[in-house]
């Protein structure tokens, strides 16, 4: 565990120092659980935001998208379910003052099990070599075997208990399991109590006429109130998708894990629209879509693993998260539901609006039921971010940090260096980016030793450096040194720019899905 701590320390220390993310209003000593993302990680946002946009809408055929506005009527969260069941459920110590999520500490001292069976695994692979099944010392090993029994037992019964609020058992739970405060090392505990999650605000010129309205916590109801406007001017046909990108606001008590779980933060959902009775197939279809999307990514297979839920939400019938190794344990990346007809059918009833499709194929009007699939972007930066920082042992004894973000989504796709700052190198460098800039975020890199700037690329995460020298202005080749492998090769100027499109292309990404 201090082995995670100390290297969840050095991603968020590397986000600062290179220009990712920044505390909010840090010179107020900030905000909590609030961030900034400074200028590359607003590039490594944006082209996360844009391969999810691409793999969602733009090669799908039945899908389209909208922006749906951040302010709704206050009665979308009553039908919704989010003004009385929207609730996390909290504990507070007695001695250190704090408050927690219950299920969070919970959920952290069944990671801590998890822990254990990793270690062993890890022992195993060591001392089998390559004849290790991990499958089969998953299923075999009786040490094993115990932990993920103690640790299935333990939160089979924490889904139960929240599912009927039955919050004394979960209490008691935190009791049995002698979990401590992480501040006062205390096991003297207060009950349980559900704390509603959505920020409350106004709207209206005087305090007398302000109609109370809501930060919207979640974007899915922009997109449930405005199905119908997008099936008849799309001339939608079932089965077909709404995507949207957008913030969400939750009045987190307890947010830590930098951006993992933060008040104000950004979610890529999409609302696929089915059949009655069709919802198991699609459901599994999305699961196995997304997961392959993950994938294309190249950040390895072994970091993703499907947890399906033990507790529901009241408005599913099926449920499974995208889990990803982060720092600090395998968590919840992206959530796959099967919503049934819930939300559109509460708001047909609030609103007393009919929200219906007619099927021409059936000959009848019915009440799609709808997949879900829902992803934060802030946490899918933070997967990409901590699983790309490396330290690496070089040949000659040396170390280099490197951050080898998947290249189609790194903020800067090369650096061009001139050797030294004379002999019209750094014009032929500035003549170089004038080029590449129409296609490519590119940048000029001056400053330092040639090697210190390859150095300083690695660690921002730069798949390509482009170094300009006397050479150049002989033949017109330039030294283009690739971040991953650290290989170097001499390329003519003009070829450049399709070397970068080739490692960077979205296209070539994303068809690994298929």
């Amino acid at each position: 565990m201090a082995k995670q701590e100390d290297n969840f320390k050095k991603v968020i220390s590397h986000a600062k120092e290179y220009g990712y993310v920044f505390q909010s209003s840090e010179i107020y000593d900030g905000l909590s659980a609030v961030y900034d993302y400074a200028q590359n990680g607003a590039e490594l946002k944006k082209n996360i935001r844009e391969y999810w946009w691409k793999a969602m809408v733009q090669i799908h055929s039945n899908i389209v998208g909208i922006d749906a506005a951040i302010l709704m009527h206050p009665t979308t969260w009553k039908a919704s379910g989010h003004v009385d069941a929207f609730n996390d459920p909290l504990i507070d110590n007695k001695d250190s003052k704090k408050r927690y999520r219950a299920d969070v500490l919970i959920e952290d001292y069944v990671a801590k099990i998890e822990g254990k069976i990793e270690k062993e695994v890890q022992k195993a692979a060591k001392r089998f070599g390559d004849t290790f099944d991990k499958e089969q010392f998953l299923a075999t090993n009786g040490r094993v075997v115990d932990y993920q029994k103690k640790a299935d037992t333990i939160l089979k019964r924490m889904g139960s208990s929240l599912e009927k609020e039955d919050l004394a058992d979960v209490k008691l739970l935190i009791e049995e399991l002698g979990i401590v405060c992480p501040i006062s090392g205390s096991k003297n505990w207060t009950d349980v109590k559900q704390f509603n999650l959505m920020f409350g605000t106004k709207l209206g010129a005087s305090a007398e006429s302000a109609m109370d309205l809501y930060l919207r916590p979640e974007t899915a109801q922009g997109i449930f109130v405005n199905f119908l406007n997008v099936q008849k001017t799309g001339r939608m046909k079932i089965p077909f998708g709404i995507a949207q990108v957008g913030k969400a606001f939750r009045n987190e008590i307890v947010a830590r894990q930098f951006i993992f779980r933060q008040r104000e933060f950004e979610q890529m959902e999409m609302q696929f629209f089915i059949r009655p009775g069709t919802q198991k197939e699609w459901y599994e279809t999305w699961k196995e879509n997304r997961m392959k999307w993950h994938l294309s990514l190249g950040m390895g297979e072994e970091n993703y693993r499907f947890h399906d839920h033990d507790k529901l939400a009241h408005y599913a019938d099926a449920a499974a998260d995208i889990e990803f190794r982060f720092p600090f344990g395998f968590k919840e990346l992206e959530g796959i539901h099967s919503r049934t007809d819930f939300d559109l059918k509460s708001h047909e009833e609030y609103s007393g609006k009919k929200l219906q499709y007619f099927d021409h194929e059936m000959e009848e009007s019915y009440v799609p039921y709808v997949v879900e699939t829902s992803i934060g972007l802030d946490r899918m930066f933070l997967a990409v971010f901590s699983n790309s920082l490396k330290e690496e042992e070089l040949e000659n004894g040396t170390t280099r940090t490197v951050l080898k973000i998947p290249a189609v989504l790194a903020p800067t796709k090369a650096a061009v260096l001139p050797l030294v700052k004379k002999d019209g190198l750094p014009d032929i460098a500035h003549q170089i980016i004038a080029d590449l800039k129409w296609d490519f975020n590119v940048i000029y890199d001056e400053k330092d030793a040639v090697g210190r700037r390859y150095r300083r690329q690695d660690a921002n995460g730069t798949p390509f450096c482009i170094t300009v020298d006397h050479q150049t202005i002989e033949d017109q080749t330039v030294t283009i040194r690739h971040r991953d492998s650290m290989e170097q090769e001499r390329v003519a100027i003009n070829e450049v720019k399709g070397i970068i499109a080739a490692a960077v292309d979205m296209k070539s990404w994303l068809q690994k899905m298929s």
